[in-house]
């Protein structure tokens, strides 16, 4: 890299860069889905959701505006609802290969 693209960088504020991250996060996820990359049930989706999302509030807690801090919190949020979700259908997956055949 060129010394004018370190300079670039150290330009960028540190949540700025948190920032875009987050927004590579929740952009690189949908992509995945729509290329039937991830599944929209899987832990990995809503978990990568839930860290942009995550990200993204972080930076906005520096350069404050309340509606994209409220829109970034509801996304954690349902993304935690996600993750919930996709974690009780796997526990009750691999519960019920465990019992192979029995009852309760």
């Amino acid at each position: 890299m060129t010394q004018e693209g370190f300079i670039i960088l150290a330009a960028v504020a540190w949540n700025d860069a948190v920032g875009a991250l987050g927004v590579l996060a929740i952009l690189g996820s949908y992509l995945l889905l729509l290329l039937g990359r991830l599944r929209q049930e899987s832990i990995a989706y809503s978990a990568i959701n839930a860290v942009g999302a995550g990200l993204i509030a972080l930076s906005l807690l520096v350069d404050f505006n309340a509606w994209a801090l409220t829109v970034e919190v509801a996304w954690f949020a349902i993304s935690l609802v996600g993750i919930a979700r996709a974690w009780r259908a796997k526990r009750g997956t691999n519960s019920q290969a465990g019992n192979s055949g029995t009852t309760r």
